[in-house]
């Protein structure tokens, strides 16, 4: 198994959803948190009539063909912190033994620094001891994390404590249950439950915020087989297609995981995201963004493109998003260009719409003459979409000027203030917008 590859994977499925752009605490996209994954407490299930899970569980099929494979077994999730801000009630010189009496606040701005409350996590990992694959077998392995509460004081200009940030995390328990049943003689049968046995109280049930502390969030399982090999659920061998058919995930989806062009079958992960087998972190990517349904060159544009107001509110969300603004902050111009991806075989649009023998050396605006270089403003007359609506009004700079099959002139042009800016003036797509003379007004220099 190429571990490093396997953790890679495990780790952006961890922390798939944790923090959405913009980044910041005060965005609605991040109210409601830990979307992904959630095994609720038992009691909580069972209140709301089995509408809100508290098991996930994996069945698939491995092979043990040797007759001497080892099972390992571990289960991640995120354990949900509550990070409060609260305002004393007057000010300390100093944190006593006894903790003091304070009003939570949603965010709290001291000279340059800003609180806020909000949610964070503590990734959680359950090993098994390994065991061998022997007839039919149940495992049991119990576990539980316990409470923590931690405060960190907040001193003003003067020098005494005027606030703290308080730190909690509700205690949670579980179970994780393993049974294997014989299919043949060299195919077993595996299922892996994770129960969530977190006791609630009749008073919390209608709590979202005391449910969400007690859940397992973002839960995942890893398999591996030393000396055995895992068997596709999503591209079955037609021997065991109605074995495959029979298995019962509940939350989660289990697939190969691995380098598969040495054709690794000794790793599996089930994973709260439907994946395809053998997946893969993009070597262009920099790092963790937390939305795989995003492009990571979008979202790091978006993040060059914050006011320095967003950009110190999301600097103090948590260690996660401070990371993605330092490295979007001092990441190279080749890194930018790397993550735009690689082009193989796409046709131009310039090849399809415009005639590349009648390049312009310049076109007529009002009277005005313009070329490649100058400035112009655009003044989108069509509004076909929400994009002409955004860029109404911006500064852009004419990369060229072009005639169409029509005889038409068109600019195209590279919005001045896009941090893809250069990209742009490379001709790649996405930073080039095509408008008519009728679109634009030229723009004088220091206008």
């Amino acid at each position: 198994m190429n571990r490093e590859l396997v953790e890679k994977v495990v780790n952006a499925v961890l922390y798939e959803g944790y923090i959405l752009y913009p980044y910041r605490a005060s965005s609605k996209k991040n109210r409601e948190r830990f979307t992904f994954g959630r095994v609720y407490p038992e009691d909580y299930s069972i209140a709301q009539n089995g509408a809100e899970p508290f098991v996930m569980q994996t069945e698939c099929l491995v092979r043990d063909e040797s007759k001497d494979a080892l099972i390992n077994i571990s289960v991640r999730f995120l354990h949900p912190m509550a990070r409060e801000v609260g305002i004393l009630s007057a000010p300390i010189t100093e944190m006593p033994e006894v903790e003091p009496k304070f009003e939570i606040v949603p965010d709290l701005q001291v000279g340059e620094q800003l609180y806020q409350t909000w949610q964070e996590a503590v990734e959680q990992k359950v090993e098994l001891a390994p065991f061998p694959l022997s007839g039919a077998t149940k495992v049991s392995h119990e576990f539980n994390f316990p409470s923590s509460r931690a405060f960190e004081p907040v001193r003003g200009d003067d020098g005494k404590i005027s606030a703290i940030v308080v730190r909690r995390q509700d205690a949670i328990c579980g179970v994780i249950e393993v049974a294997t049943q014989p299919v043949d003689d060299s195919v077993f049968k595996m299922t892996v439950r994770i129960v969530n046995r977190t006791a609630v109280s009749k008073q919390d049930l209608e709590n979202q915020s005391a449910i969400i502390m007690r859940t397992f969030t973002s839960t995942h399982t890893i398999l591996q087989a030393q000396g055995g090999e895992w068997i596709s659920l999503t591209d079955p061998p037609p021997t065991y297609a109605n074995a495959v058919a029979a298995c019962k995930n509940i939350g989660a989806w289990p697939v190969l995981v691995g380098e598969e062009s040495k054709g690794e079958r000794d790793a599996m992960l089930s994973s709260p995201i439907i994946l395809y087998d053998y997946p893969q972190i993009a070597p262009e990517s920099p790092g963790d963004l937390f939305d795989g349904l995003e492009i990571d060159e979008i979202l790091t544009l978006r993040v060059m493109a914050m006011s320095d107001a967003e950009k110190v509110e999301m600097r103090q969300v948590d260690d996660q998003a401070r990371r993605i603004l330092e490295r979007t902050e001092t990441m190279p111009g080749e890194h930018l260009l790397k993550m735009h991806g690689v082009m193989r075989n796409v046709r131009s649009f310039n090849e399809d719409f415009f005639n590349p023998t009648t390049r312009l050396e310049s076109a007529n605006i009002g009277g005005v003459e313009v070329k490649a270089g100058d400035r112009v403003r655009v003044r989108p007359k069509k509004r076909a979409d929400a994009m002409d609506m955004v860029l109404d009004g911006k500064i852009a700079v004419i990369e060229a000027v072009e005639q169409d099959v029509e005889g038409g002139v068109q600019l195209a042009l590279v919005i001045e203030d896009d941090p893809g800016h250069d990209l742009g003036m490379m001709r790649q797509p996405g930073h080039r917008f095509f408008y008519g003379t009728d679109e634009v007004e030229p723009v004088k220099d220091g206008v």
